[in-house]
């Protein structure tokens, strides 16, 4: 078998600090297009109906 050996902080190679701003964009995109288009139905429920 293969002897892997990472330290507790993780693998070398990745740049974590890298892969938290991307997760924090992507969940600050997420929340700010669900708030969107929620406001879009409601808009439309208001007007169409």
């Amino acid at each position: 078998m293969a002897n892997h050996q990472t330290t507790a902080g993780g693998h070398p190679d990745m740049d974590y600090a890298e892969h938290e701003s991307t997760y924090k964009l992507f969940l600050a995109l997420t929340k700010w297009g669900t708030i969107g288009v929620i406001a879009i139905v409601v808009f439309m429920a208001v007007t169409l109906l």
